[in-house]
């Protein structure tokens, strides 16, 4: 006996397959075409720093040293750029999820208003609120502080985290709280142990941005900072001078460009490992 096999369909490949990966590399070209050129130009020597070959020929690392220099006070910049990014982005990230929680379990009038006027209050421009803000920071002696840059960069990333979190918990089912309270979880409990480890790719990404936006906040820390040792990364380095008052070194401001821009690479890295291990650990059975 034997039996007859149907063949499947031959699909021929198209004659234009390369099409979107030539459009992938296209866009990836694009992207990171103004950080190779910083950092080629990092590597130039300062005689060479406007020649436009795309590779540096001798290569000089004499930008990073420059940019290291004690005088410059980067070391203590960037110091100052992960304490600001990094508290801002915990406490968005406490009071966005516990927000953007109540909003997506809690029946009330208006919720979808108030939904609507936090993401309205992150479309002003940050440079409009810089003459209210200066008032307001030097009536409360808040001028060359810390909160001073944290507390704007806050009212900043916490709507976009409200918004986009609310949107995540509202795909969750509501099942799982009750299960969790049937098998003797309290309301807090059954949030804490069930679903902030099944949001951990919506937080994840809401840190990411938040981190992101914080570490390249400029305007607000220009501002209100006027202090050296207070000032930071992207402040000090927009105020690097060379060998007169009004010498601009771009050398060492790229130098300092691509070691600013460097974390933010690795913790993008670390946070998408996160992302991708919350996506394939939680689940509902």
């Amino acid at each position: 006996m034997t039996a007859t096999l149907e063949r499947a369909p031959i699909r021929h490949r198209s004659r234009f397959w390369w099409a979107p990966y030539l459009g992938i590399a296209a866009i990836v070209v694009y992207c990171l075409s103004p950080f190779y050129w910083m950092l080629v130009s990092s590597l130039r020597r300062t005689n060479d720093i406007f020649d436009s070959s795309p590779v540096p020929a001798p290569l000089s690392l004499d930008s990073y040293e420059a940019a290291f220099a004690a005088n410059n006070g980067f070391v203590r910049a960037l110091g100052n750029s992960f304490l600001v990014a990094g508290v801002t982005t915990v406490l968005v990230l406490i009071i966005g999820t516990l927000t953007a929680y109540a909003l997506a379990r809690l029946d009330f009038r208006f919720k979808n208003l108030v939904l609507a006027i936090i993401i309205t209050t992150s479309m002003f421009p940050g440079i409009s609120l810089l003459v209210p803000l200066l008032e307001l920071f030097s009536g409360i002696g808040w001028i060359n502080t810390y909160q001073a840059m944290i507390v704007p960069s806050m009212s900043f990333a916490l709507p976009l985290a409200v918004w986009n979190l609310t949107a995540f918990f509202r795909q969750m089912p509501i099942e799982l709280e009750e299960a969790a309270q049937i098998d003797g979880c309290t309301p807090a409990q059954a949030f804490r142990k069930v679903i902030l480890p099944l949001a951990a790719p919506g937080v994840f990404t809401t840190a990411i941005i938040t981190f992101i936006a914080a570490w390249n906040e400029f305007i607000i820390a220009l501002s209100v900072v006027n202090k050296k040792d207070l000032k930071t990364a992207p402040v000090i380095t927009s105020q690097f001078t060379g060998t007169t008052q009004f010498d601009a070194p771009f050398g060492t401001q790229m130098a300092a460009g691509v070691i600013v821009t460097i974390p933010l690479v690795i913790l993008v890295l670390l946070f998408q490992r996160r992302i991708v291990a919350g996506l394939t650990a939680g689940g509902v059975k």
